[in-house]
């Protein structure tokens, strides 16, 4: 990157990967050994990565403010339904983690669908089409044609870890960059800074996203 004035490198908590950030005509050749250097430092760091967790009879799954646990027996109702903090589901054991996950997907659908349009109308912008993905490289996105896709793993996430990211997409329809206005609108829509939203999904995003992964 031409701004950096010096090496960086980082490990990403979602995935390992290893992101090494160099000055402009930076040398290959001493980059690449510095990062050598660091190879315990960089082990050490994907080792504390949260492993994938499996979703099956008992689990525990983050949903918004608390948690709901898996209840399942072969005889119970094929869709999950919430009952309390439960998540009462039947059928074949072998398809309770992609029952669940699609149902945690609906869920975040008809919650950042709402929301989204909601902002949409104080911030006075149109919306298009919004939709969810399972990207690991980031919590949401906004099209030029006002498309908003978002990670459906935001419905793990507290309702104002959520809600302070609709806020920034949404306000990717007045400033398609990341400028001071931009980060003014979005302190305005969601009616402060939204720093500890942004921390929180730092500290906590390698977990929620590891939920029902196998690698």
């Amino acid at each position: 990157m031409a701004q950096a004035r010096a090496m960086r490198l980082r490990v990403d908590p979602r995935d390992g990967t290893v992101r090494l950030t160099l000055p402009a005509r930076a040398a290959i050749g001493p980059a690449i050994a510095w990062v050598e250097s660091k190879r315990g430092w960089i082990e050490a760091q994907q080792a504390a990565i949260p492993k994938p967790v499996a979703i099956g009879p008992g689990a525990v799954i983050p949903y918004e403010d608390g948690a709901v646990r898996i209840d399942w027996s072969a005889d119970g109702p094929r869709a999950p339904q919430r009952v309390d903090d439960r998540l009462i589901l039947g059928g074949p054991e072998e398809l309770i983690a992609r029952r669940v996950l699609r149902w945690l997907a609906r869920q975040a659908l008809v919650m950042l669908d709402a929301e989204t349009r909601a902002y949409a109308r104080a911030a006075g912008v149109t919306i298009g089409r919004v939709a969810i993905g399972d990207a690991r490289s980031r919590w949401g996105s906004c099209s030029s044609s006002g498309d908003i896709r978002y990670s459906w793993r935001l419905i793990l996430a507290p309702p104002d870890v959520r809600r302070a990211t609709v806020a920034h997409e949404v306000a990717h329809r007045l400033h398609m960059d990341h400028s001071p206005a931009f980060h003014a609108a979005v302190a305005r829509l969601y009616g402060r800074d939204p720093g500890p939203e942004r921390a929180w999904l730092r500290q906590h995003g390698a977990v929620i996203q590891g939920f029902g992964r196998s690698s």
